[in-house]
């Protein structure tokens, strides 16, 4: 009997499956997709999953165990996401999420998207003893599906994934984070739409920020990062070192220092904002769509090291700037959940293969960008950052 709907993980039910293939003539459909889930082994990968979807333009690849992370996509002989000197995926067994300097989570840092959150989201914070109280970037991406399933419309070839995650502590917390994730026949695109949920009887405050990571090809020296903004302010000095420069990308430098940039952007009648990244030739890039009102701020990561160290660029829509999160509470850039109230979060990233498609999304960029005149600041704002204020 053939159909269109899997469910690969039910923790509630007992479901746990480790093997499913399926092509557009297993659903009596001619679509050009392919589906396969397979669970890895070897290394620090062992006992992980791997979701791979086709849609005949481009391939993503799924971890339900990292949060729901999308680990690598493809399209054609492009790869979408970066070449870390992490060897990943890597199983959340072998981050050591909260050593002493709350900077574990690099270990398994190598993802195209990765969630940030959900409790916290940003630097790592201690506390009066030098006792670590939040590490960096949270935990969810650590955290593994306990649910998954996979529906294909035969109609049309749409595939949709969804899962749900929870980041729990006793006495302190219960969040519930939903995700689906849509691939749409023959279209270089990934559509997001998340859904935070406080299960718990309290109040409890929630972050979230993507950090989505692009290195070669799309960056290259002379990329170049195009936003509507209306406000930006460099992280630190060292960020403030790139002047008017801070929208281009250098070549490969080792020893080269991470340099950050929070923003506020601006958006269209209906919240929508865009962001490009595009190449040196202007003929290969990606970009954002999302609602500011979901999230207001951005943040631009650019860390142009040796190849070898990890080139890449971080483009983050966030609820809040990734400092300590008892610094973002005081400025009130924490989002309030009450008992069972929910976040809505949507996002849309699409892969621009020629010139042409790069020079339409410019110039959508563009149209949002002269909404009203961008200030710029040429030195941090105490407001904005910890390591200044």
């Amino acid at each position: 009997m053939q159909k269109n709907h899997w469910t690969l993980i039910d923790k509630k039910n007992g479901v746990a499956i480790d093997r499913l293939d399926v092509s557009g003539a297993d659903i009596n459909t001619a679509t050009a997709i392919n589906v396969e889930y397979r669970r890895l082994s070897g290394g620090r990968q062992e006992g992980l999953h791997l979701l791979s979807i086709d849609n005949g333009s481009i391939r993503v690849s799924i971890i339900p165990e990292r949060g729901m992370g999308i680990w690598k996509a493809w399209s054609d002989d492009v790869e979408l996401g970066w070449q870390s000197p992490i060897d990943g995926p890597v199983h959340p067994n072998w981050v050591p999420l909260h050593e002493p300097s709350g900077l574990g989570w690099l270990d398994g840092f190598d993802e195209l998207l990765v969630r940030c959150g959900l409790h916290s989201n940003g630097a790592p914070e201690h506390d009066a003893n030098g006792q670590l109280v939040y590490p960096l970037h949270g935990k969810i991406a650590q955290s593994p599906a306990h649910h998954l399933e996979l529906q294909i419309d035969r109609e049309n070839g749409d595939i949709v994934v969804r899962g749900i995650v929870d980041e729990k502590r006793f006495l302190l917390y219960h969040l519930q984070l939903t995700i689906t994730l849509k691939l749409q026949l023959e279209k270089h695109a990934i559509s997001l739409s998340d859904q935070v949920t406080n299960l718990g009887a309290t109040d409890c405050g929630m972050q979230m920020l993507y950090h989505i990571n692009f290195g070669h090809p799309v960056l290259n020296p002379g990329a170049e990062l195009i936003l509507p903004v209306k406000q930006m302010a460099p992280r630190d000095l060292e960020a403030a070192r790139d002047g008017s420069e801070w929208s281009r990308y250098d070549a490969a430098l080792a020893g080269y220092q991470e340099r950050v940039h929070f923003f506020e952007l601006l958006a269209d009648a209906e919240n929508q904002t865009r962001i490009l990244l595009k190449n040196s030739e202007s003929s290969r890039g990606v970009s954002l769509r999302y609602d500011i009102t979901q999230l207001p701020y951005f943040v631009q990561w650019k860390h142009t090291g040796s190849v070898d160290d990890g080139y890449v660029t971080g483009l983050e829509p966030a609820t809040n700037f990734p400092n300590p999160r008892s610094f973002e509470e005081s400025r009130d850039r924490v989002v309030p959940l009450g008992a069972g109230q929910s976040r809505q979060f949507d996002l849309y990233l699409e892969y621009h293969p020629d010139a042409e498609s790069v020079k339409l999304a410019q110039q959508s960029v563009e149209e949002i960008s002269e909404i009203e005149k961008q200030v710029i600041h040429a030195q941090p704002l105490a407001d904005w950052s910890f390591e200044v204020s």
